[in-house]
């Protein structure tokens, strides 16, 4: 789906599935087109098909000659390799996993820990915070944006009010915050950003998931009305991450039996964490936690069961 208003003048969204991440296409203005964040591997072939249609019938057409990735994680960037490929764009990352990437080390990058796919790709150059990038008529701040990753930017261009929050800030809330996941504080730095974000002239948000919004002030209040909610009970926020990993994960694999699926949970590091610390005193196995957690998805008409099988649901 694309979205444009007045602010968006020179912009294109499109609007993803809750599982990948939103592109937004800074048109070039001749100088050639940038994407922001590329989705999931699994949908890199329909990112490829909205890009070449909507520089097709660009006017005047014009070529995608750059991808920039606001983080590292799968829904973010797993199409790059894909569009490297179809369009020969170059690449800028944040710095804080530069090395990583370049050796391709899924340990650290957390594609391993966390069990998920991302196709290899090459990045050409940085980005970080305090930059200022000339892309297309517009001017656009590099922001730090940890909480949901360590290593997150976001961009604003101060010219149009125009906020690209990646997973910061959305329409109600922001994302899952990792660095909890791994017994690392990241609440602070989520609420230091929320700031950050108030201080800023914006007049419309493009989310890394959900439509563009123009009420930043009220997204503010709901977001900070949930960061006290996890401050408060961080298990609350431990099983929603649970979850939505579990769903990403059926979303990957589209089918597992509960043995299965029971078995990459037990193999996911984080997930044994939140288990010891939070689970095992409860008197209960961690096979128990599992599936009570996808019956909470099935319950909400994401998951499904079927004899015996664990099925993802669009």
């Amino acid at each position: 789906m694309a979205a444009k208003s007045n602010a968006l003048q020179g912009l294109t969204v499109f609007e993803r599935g809750w599982l990948s991440s939103n592109n937004v296409l800074i048109h070039g203005a001749g100088g050639g087109a940038t994407l922001v964040d590329t989705s999931h591997c699994l949908h890199a072939e329909q990112t490829v098909a909205l890009v070449q249609h909507t520089l097709l019938h660009a006017e005047p057409q014009e070529r995608l000659v750059r991808l920039l990735n606001t983080h590292l994680h799968s829904d973010h960037c797993g199409g790059n390799a894909a569009l490297q490929r179809e369009f020969g764009a170059e690449l800028l990352i944040p710095p804080g996993l530069w090395h990583a990437v370049q050796r391709w080390d899924e340990q650290a990058l957390g594609y391993t820990p966390i069990g998920q796919r991302c196709d290899r790709f090459v990045a050409h150059g940085r980005i970080a915070p305090g930059d200022s990038l000339r892309l297309g008529s517009r001017r656009w701040e590099v922001l730090a944006a940890p909480g949901h990753d360590p290593h997150s930017v976001i961009l604003f261009d101060a010219h149009e009010g125009v906020l690209i929050s990646a997973d910061a800030l959305w329409e109600n809330g922001y994302g899952i915050v990792f660095p909890e996941l791994a017994g690392e504080p990241g609440f602070d730095d989520v609420q230091s950003v929320l700031d950050l974000i108030a201080t800023l002239p914006v007049r419309c948000v493009i989310p890394g998931h959900g439509a563009a919004f123009t009420d930043c002030e009220a997204a503010l209040r709901r977001a900070r009305s949930l960061l006290a909610r996890q401050r408060a009970d961080p298990r609350h926020h431990a099983r929603h991450a649970t979850k939505v990993l579990i769903k990403y994960h059926l979303m990957e694999e589209r089918r597992q039996s509960w043995a299965e699926l029971n078995a990459w949970v037990s193999a996911r590091p984080a997930f044994a964490r939140i288990f010891d610390e939070q689970e095992r005193a409860r008197g209960r196995s961690m096979q128990d936690w599992c599936e009570t957690l996808v019956h909470e998805l099935v319950a909400r008409g994401v998951l499904a069961v079927r004899d015996g099988v664990v099925l993802d649901k669009a």
